[in-house]
């Protein structure tokens, strides 16, 4: 049967009252009661340890720890890593946040958001938790192969995930654009899910390499990145990329990417 946020049992992780309740007074809104509130990191891993979250919304600074050190935590344990994590910080500074959008997370929510970017999230998370996979006409999406391209394991993880739930079985990993060029070198596929910023050769540059250098000039090359700059997403698009999809990686955007790069 097919999930609803209703259904979800969250986690809430926050350390300020007032926040607490503004954020149930949301999460009520889109009919999601089933939640549990923690005031600090040590109350929320009681919790986790206890009885598993469908989905944690969690802020970032804590008198006994961060966010972000939660996050690791969930994510170094296999027991707790596929918990469909959401940041709720109004911290806009993108060095802060780039750990957490290279960490899979389903949302970052910002201080205060909408019922529209709340509604986002919760629809990501269900996504996440309630696989349906994706039905083509010219594929069959059981064959599709495809290569994941990026330097942060729990990006990669993240993708595999997304691309998983969907009913892709055939996922090769590299760890960045050098390597991804030698496995082009040897196997073929039928798509390219490659990270933009990683060492050595770039999203940009594998893509450049793909479109001029290789076998496989025609393949869908989707980019994830997290860059917000139009320039330098223009610079991007230029270099032969079929779609461009932001980081966090969203399984309905996804979703509608994949659709129309396999079945063009």
């Amino acid at each position: 049967m097919q999930l609803s946020p209703a259904d979800l049992h969250i986690l809430l992780v926050e350390p300020s009252d007032v926040q607490r309740k503004i954020i149930r007074k949301k999460l009520a809104e889109e009919n999601v009661n089933q939640v549990v509130e923690a005031a600090s990191m040590q109350q929320a891993m009681q919790h986790i340890a206890q009885h598993k979250p469908d989905a944690i919304a969690c802020a970032l600074h804590f008198a006994d720890g961060t966010g972000e050190q939660l996050l690791k935590q969930l994510k170094g344990d296999a027991a707790t890593a596929d918990i469909p994590f959401m940041l709720v910080s109004s911290e806009s500074r993108k060095a802060q946040l780039e750990a957490f959008k290279q960490s899979g997370v389903v949302a970052i929510l910002p201080k205060p958001f909408d019922a529209m970017q709340l509604g986002k999230a919760l629809n990501t998370a269900v996504d996440l938790l309630s696989p349906a996979e994706l039905e083509l006409t010219l594929f069959d999406v059981h064959d599709v192969r495809v290569l994941v391209v990026d330097d942060s394991k729990l990006a990669r993880n993240h993708i595999k995930r997304v691309l998983g739930n969907l009913g892709m079985q055939h996922i090769v990993e590299a760890e960045d654009g050098q390597q991804a060029i030698g496995i082009l070198q040897q196997q073929m596929f039928d798509l390219v899910v490659t990270d933009y910023n990683m060492p050595e050769v770039n999203g940009q540059e594998l893509t450049e390499y793909i479109r001029e250098h290789s076998t496989l000039s025609h393949i869908p090359v989707l980019m994830v990145t997290s860059e917000a700059n139009d320039t330098h997403l223009a610079n991007i698009a230029q270099s032969g990329v079929n779609a461009l999809c932001d980081k966090p990686f969203e399984p309905d955007a996804v979703k509608q990417l994949l659709y129309r790069l396999l079945e063009q």
